[in-house]
């Protein structure tokens, strides 16, 4: 499984690519208005932090309007990767993008169908979102389990870029469940490498350390 950040804070990703199993970042409109910056000038500066896709979205709602959008935000850097919404301009959008060779990544995707959807118009990407599920009493973990079956009958090329993750266990039930990524805040990647029993150990391991004879 890869694994993303969904941020667009530039030292939270500093910070995790250094560890050295960051894979990617996918970044919204909203977390770029968070960080009080450019757009354009933060994607840029992610790119030279973290070599791999990283997810820019449009804000158009029309699909000549996304395509237009596109076309400044693909220069940025080879591993942008063109985040379009779950609507029908949104697949027109990618189906034109995708002719041109660029990455597609089909977001607020809610169903099976949908991620059929975005995978019949080649999207290099589709992003189930398993917390906005969770929150309307549905199971989010279904629906990857539901898309992973339906991309293996027709074998298609489509990654489950598995969203909205709220927790370890969001990664762990994920990767199960064979979605190829998870992207996730910061704070949910740090809480991976965390477990009492390993604090206990470590504590044990100095203790007996420090009492042993040197």
């Amino acid at each position: 499984m890869k694994f993303f950040l969904d941020t667009a804070e530039v030292e939270e990703i500093r910070k995790a690519a250094e560890i050295g199993v960051i894979d990617g970042v996918t970044t919204n409109p909203s977390l770029i208005a968070k960080s009080g910056r450019v757009f354009s000038e933060v994607v840029k500066e992610i790119a030279g932090i973290v070599d791999g896709p990283i997810s820019a979205e449009v804000t158009a709602l029309d699909t000549a309007g996304m395509l237009e959008e596109a076309k400044p935000l693909v220069k940025i850097h080879k591993n942008i990767t063109i985040k379009v919404p779950m609507t029908e301009a949104g697949i027109a959008a990618c189906v034109a993008l995708r002719r041109k060779g660029v990455h597609v990544n089909v977001t607020l995707v809610f169903s099976a169908e949908q991620a059929l959807l975005a995978a019949k118009a080649g999207a290099t990407f589709v992003s189930p979102f398993i917390g906005r599920l969770d929150d309307i009493g549905e199971d989010g973990m279904q629906v990857i389990a539901e898309i992973r079956t339906i991309y293996d009958h027709y074998d298609f090329d489509t990654q489950i870029l598995a969203a909205s993750i709220r927790s370890p266990l969001h990664v762990r039930k994920a990767a199960l469940l064979g979605a190829d990524v998870a992207t996730m805040p910061p704070a949910v990647f740090h809480e991976l490498f965390k477990h009492p029993l390993t604090d206990a150990g470590i504590k044990r391991f100095l203790d007996d350390w420090k009492n042993a004879k040197q």
